[in-house]
């Protein structure tokens, strides 16, 4: 879910992988492959890496055995279907577990990270917001950090201090991005260059992108930001490939196709200066040759001419063949001309002819030259591409922080999170005629572990455990964060159990799936994880939702059991009791105005627990039918009067009053066939069509 592969290479059969290889293909969208053989055997993947790499970032023991077979297949997989030499493969990187925040596919669909849960589209999601780049290899980067938040606090920090960098110099990160508009796909290119599919034109490119490099290095040359020093220090200005691409390739109407032609420039090559002399002559001799015909034969419009099938050509028009000499050897007959070659005619055909053919080869070979001498660079060039992909992220990042007043969050290591007037970063984005109210968090791992968060539905509580999830895994990507000031403890894992629906495909009702995405939290979550539950246990009965509910909570309390930090909607009003019963439970819910029968969401988080549900309003918010809504009142009404209800005798009240209500209804109205013609005074009809109830037609 996090690395999102195309394809997934295995020993085994995708049948005998089981769920694994259904969750792959499903919710991932990745091929399947059977890789099978000696590939994933341990003395031959140990002989693989040994041909592949001078070093590794591990021993070719048995301790590392798994993911020395892993690798030492893959390479075998990438030398049989690249079908081309992989020796530019000269390092490995290893992730280890811990480096980057764990996040599992729920949650990044939830959260929305980079495409929208309803839709899977762009905009809406937090990539939508944040990406700015300039470069299809910096949005990648970008794409990549979302992904794979750090956990390491210096490496947070030096992110923080690069995109603050470019936060307070705004003249320095325009112009870079200005600089970053005219640098194309570097990785891209680079990868084309190594597999031989490279044409002229993406030398062309390549070229354009190092144009601009000795700009962007001296624009960094005055920052000391580490990241942005290293940056500096790892950019190559690739001044001897720049020199090889310009001396060799022409600069305007570069051909698509290496066997084209026309794309070597003039200069380069002195067997292919006297090639192009001799094409160049070509129009010449034909002039000559022509002149010296007409004159010789006295025809005025005698024409020398070429094409694909004869070759060139002498044509004469009837009215002159008589005059034709002897030594003319009639090619083709037309309607009003007769067409003739000479043997010196044929002499420069196979001269001009060949020149081309030898030119087209030539430049062919003098190409793949080229490429080569560029190929042993491609490792260089990587290096370069990489640092400018993350100086357009940070430019990004900044201007996204500047833009929408974000702040630089503060980092701890004892586990609080401590956000002043957080927001959502894409709500506020999403909505234009309304002002986002930012509310504050605060969890810690003593007192505050937990907050019971209750409220009406549509009042906000799902976009506020949001937020602050993304608050702080945008913090943890080492972005500024949409608050006022922000102090974020690390986490290592974040988990997300918001909404549901039934799969059927798996044969799974709504709350299977809930409970299965719970048991996976409960048993995956460490005490530095952060935890963001929405109604636990709704999908069962209530007695049953309110045990299961109840029992999460105090699992998740317990620090011996989890005590993991955790944002807990619910709409079970019994657990905000739990807030004298554990010490680090607390009560928040969102703020309501209550105006006569209608409510309004005030956005606002405040302490303690709601003391109603508000359903019947938001009901009614939603256009659910009067009748309904006022019965809905009685029936509240009744189950408020007493402890046990007898539902037959609300039921039966309800038929009553229906029936009478009815009854009334049809006194009221005259139920005769009206003719639309029938003299009948239209204020009559006015009047009737008012007291029709539109809220119950059918």
């Amino acid at each position: 879910a996090s690395y999102q592969p195309h394809e997934c290479l295995s020993n085994i059969s995708p049948q005998e992988m089981g769920s694994l290889a259904s969750f792959l293909s499903e919710r991932c969208h990745c091929m399947l492959t059977e890789f099978s053989g000696d590939h994933f055997d341990f003395s031959h993947a140990c002989d693989t890496l040994q041909r592949q790499f001078v070093s590794l970032p591990f021993s070719l023991t048995q301790e590392h055995a798994p993911l020395i077979c892993a690798v030492g297949a893959l390479i075998d997989y990438v030398a049989q279907t690249q079908k081309t030499d992989i020796s530019y493969i000269k390092s490995i990187c290893v992730d280890h577990v811990g480096e980057y925040l764990e996040m599992d596919v729920n949650t990044r669909r939830n959260l929305e990270l980079t495409q929208t849960l309803h839709g899977g589209e762009r905009r809406g999601s937090l990539l939508w917001v944040l990406d700015h780049t300039e470069t299809s290899m910096g949005a990648r980067t970008l794409r990549r950090w979302i992904e794979q938040p750090l956990t390491n606090s210096s490496r947070i920090i030096r992110r923080q201090m690069a995109v603050e960098t470019f936060v307070s110099d705004l003249m320095a990160r325009e112009e870079l991005s200005h600089l970053l508009k005219s640098v194309l796909d570097l990785e891209r290119l680079a990868t084309k260059i190594v597999y031989n599919t490279a044409g002229p034109r993406d030398l062309r490119a390549i070229a354009q992108t190092l144009r601009v490099l000795p700009q962007v290095r001296q624009y960094l040359s005055g920052f000391q930001t580490p990241a942005l020093r290293e940056i500096y220090e790892n950019m190559d200005e690739h001044a001897d490939v720049l020199h090889l691409i310009d001396d060799a390739i022409v600069d305007k109407d570069v051909p698509f196709g290496v066997r084209d032609g026309g794309f070597i420039r003039r200069g380069y090559d002195a067997q292919l200066d006297e090639l192009l002399d001799i094409l160049s002559d070509g129009e010449g001799w034909k002039q000559k040759i022509e002149e010296e015909e007409k004159a010789a034969t006295g025809i005025p419009k005698l024409k020398i001419g070429y094409n694909r099938v004869f070759g060139y050509y002498i044509e004469v028009t009837n009215s002159y063949k008589d005059q034709v000499p002897d030594t003319y050897i009639r090619k083709q007959t037309l309607t009003n001309a007769e067409r003739y070659i000479t043997p010196e005619l044929k002499e420069m055909e196979d001269m001009i002819l060949g020149a081309e053919d030898k030119l087209v080869q030539l430049e062919y070979e003098l190409f793949r030259e080229l490429r080569e001498q560029i190929a042993k660079n491609v490792v260089r060039i990587q290096k370069t591409a990489k640092a400018l992909a993350k100086i357009d992220v940070f430019a990004s990042l900044a201007l996204i922080s500047e833009q929408n007043h974000y702040c630089r969050p503060s980092l701890n290591q004892n586990g609080r999170i401590d956000i002043k007037n957080g927001r959502h970063p894409v709500v506020e984005k999403m909505i234009n005629n309304d002002m986002f109210i930012a509310n504050d968090t605060y969890l810690d791992n003593q007192k505050n572990r937990i907050s019971v968060i209750t409220g009406p539905n549509m009042a906000g509580k799902s976009t506020y455990m949001r937020q602050t999830a993304l608050i702080v895994l945008m913090a943890q990507i080492g972005c500024f964060v949409p608050a006022e000031t922000a102090d974020i403890g690390i986490v290592d894992r974040i988990f997300t159990r918001v909404g549901a629906s039934d799969d059927l495909a798996s044969g799974q009702s709504t709350f299977m799936v809930e409970m299965t995405e719970v048991a996976n939290i409960l048993r995956n979550a460490t005490g530095n994880s952060l935890l963001i539950l929405d109604e636990i246990g709704r999908g069962t009965s209530t007695f049953d939702g309110l045990s299961i509910a109840w029992a999460v909570v105090e699992h998740i309390s317990n620090p011996k059991l989890l005590g993991a930090k955790t944002l807990f909607a619910t709409h079970y009003h019994e657990l905000t009791e739990l807030e004298g019963k554990l010490d680090n439970v607390n009560n928040y819910c969102i703020a309501v105005k209550e105006k006569g029968d209608d409510i309004v969401f005030l956005r606002k988080i405040v302490k303690g627990g709601a003391d109603k549900s508000y359903g019947i309003q938001v009901a009614k918010l939603a256009g659910v039918p009067d009748s309904v809504i006022e019965r809905a009142k009685e029936i509240a009404e009744e189950l408020g009067r007493h402890d046990i209800v007898d539902f037959t005798e609300i039921l039966s009240n309800k038929k009553n009053s229906a029936t009478k209500k009815k009854k009334e209804h049809l006194d009221e109205v005259d139920l005769t066939q009206m003719s639309l013609f029938d003299a009948v005074n239209d204020n009559d009809i006015i009047e009737e069509l008012k007291e029709i109830d539109v809220g119950n037609l059918t």
